[in-house]
């Protein structure tokens, strides 16, 4: 055989061997070159979304528009969206992602600054159900506008409150574009039993004492400042203060306590003096009594003389000289027997008229109501009352003896003993 013959030969059978092993499919990176691939190798033809992106970034008044592919045929595939935000859309037929961040959605509160949304994307093939792929991708919204964050108290900036009241109000945030996270309290005035406020809408709570106004406080008022400073996560700072001035009120719990007490001493004070007029009293009696006695005696014997003197008989009218001797000696006895208790009566006396003055004191400035506005008067009335009793009766002994307040009442406003010491017309 001719040997060029032989070599075109040779060469058609090495092609039909080569073309014999070429498989279906061939991937040509290059047109000058031809990669050959085996022809026994498994391809994956599950269904895939190619280019999603699983975290997406948009700014306020921007557009999205994102196409996404599969590795199938997309004519025979439908999309759709869950849990998407107001505004994000995607076509069905190709799968294109498409929304417009109008500022509105944002100011509505329909949307919000750097939060992540999270959203659930699927594609089906429409012949198959069961050929389909479920993924999401997280869509996060930013501005470049920054808003400032401010701290808002629910009251005035000024506000006028009484002792013994409760100041008590909520501090809330108005959220811009970086939200508060920590709230500070600093007060002008150092203060206790307070709830101070760390962060936003909680509530600022302090009951004022009664003790918080000082002598040294002009108009029995003082102004206490209260600052809240709140901090973003960037250190950024807001503040609002409150101005709480403070005016001078009566403690009327410990008012009443001490009014209390001032009539409890008034009125063991009282007893005590009903026990020593008793003791004055039964002693001006008794003296009294005997010297009526002896002033009987000598009358008697004055008339019994007269009578005897006007008898026939010697003895008799002996007897009768007698008599008024026996009767002119009685008087000197009965002044020394039983002296006169001019002192103790007086005594007495100046003793029953401070009961009747402390016993009017008491009752002319009792309590009215729940509330008395004029306790503090009334119970310095009621001190200086009774000092001025003490001081006056000084050198009287003090003593309740074994009696009751019954027993001591009794006989203090017996009938007998009222007419003795009334005051005569």
């Amino acid at each position: 055989m001719n040997p060029l013959y032989r070599i075109v030969f040779l060469f058609i059978l090495f092609a039909g061997r080569l073309q014999a092993q070429v498989p279906d499919t061939v991937h040509h990176p290059h047109p000058d070159s031809l990669h050959i691939l085996p022809a026994n190798i498994n391809y994956d033809s599950t269904l895939r979304i190619t280019n999603i992106n699983p975290y997406i970034t948009l700014h306020v008044d921007s557009t999205l528009s994102y196409k996404l592919d599969i590795n199938k045929d997309v004519h025979n595939y439908y999309w759709f969206l869950r849990n998407a935000p107001v505004g994000l859309k995607i076509n069905k037929d190709n799968g294109t992602l498409g929304f417009k961040a109008e500022k509105s959605y944002f100011l509505s509160g329909r949307l919000k600054y750097d939060t992540e949304y999270k959203v659930s994307i699927g594609v089906q093939n429409l012949a198959n159900p069961k050929e389909r792929v479920d993924t999401f991708f997280t869509l996060l919204f930013y501005s470049t506008e920054i808003t400032a964050s401010r701290v808002k108290p629910t009251v005035s900036n000024t506000l006028y409150i009484e002792e013994g009241d409760t100041v008590s109000f909520k501090v809330q945030c108005e959220e811009g574009s970086f939200p508060i996270e920590s709230v500070a309290t600093l007060t002008s005035v150092t203060i206790k039993n307070y709830t101070p406020v760390t962060k936003c809408d909680e509530v600022f709570n302090w009951p004022i004492p009664f003790d918080f106004i000082k002598d040294t406080d002009k108009d029995k008022e003082r102004l206490m400042t209260v600052t809240f400073v709140g901090i973003n996560k960037f250190f950024n700072k807001d503040t609002s203060v409150i101005r709480i001035y403070v005016r001078d009120a009566l403690n009327y719990p410990e008012r009443l306590k001490e009014y209390r007490r001032v009539s409890r001493e008034v009125n063991y004070y009282i007893l005590q003096l009903k026990y020593a007029f008793r003791e004055l009293d039964k002693r001006v009696k008794k003296t009294k009594g005997t010297r009526s006695g002896f002033d009987l005696a000598t009358g008697t014997t004055a008339l019994g003389g007269t009578v005897f003197s006007s008898m026939s008989g010697e003895s008799q009218k002996t007897a009768g000289k007698i008599l008024p001797g026996v009767g002119v000696a009685l008087v000197p006895v009965k002044e020394t027997v039983s002296p006169n208790k001019t002192n103790e009566q007086n005594s007495a006396s100046v003793i029953r008229i401070s009961i009747r003055r402390l016993e009017f004191n008491l009752t002319n400035n009792s309590l009215q109501g729940d509330i008395d506005p004029e306790i503090v008067n009334k119970t310095r009335l009621l001190k200086d009352e009774l000092k001025s009793a003490q001081t006056t009766l000084i050198e009287v002994p003090l003593d309740t003896g074994e009696l009751s307040e019954e027993e001591l009442n009794k006989y203090f406003n017996n009938p007998k003993v009222n007419k003795k010491y009334k005051m005569k017309k």
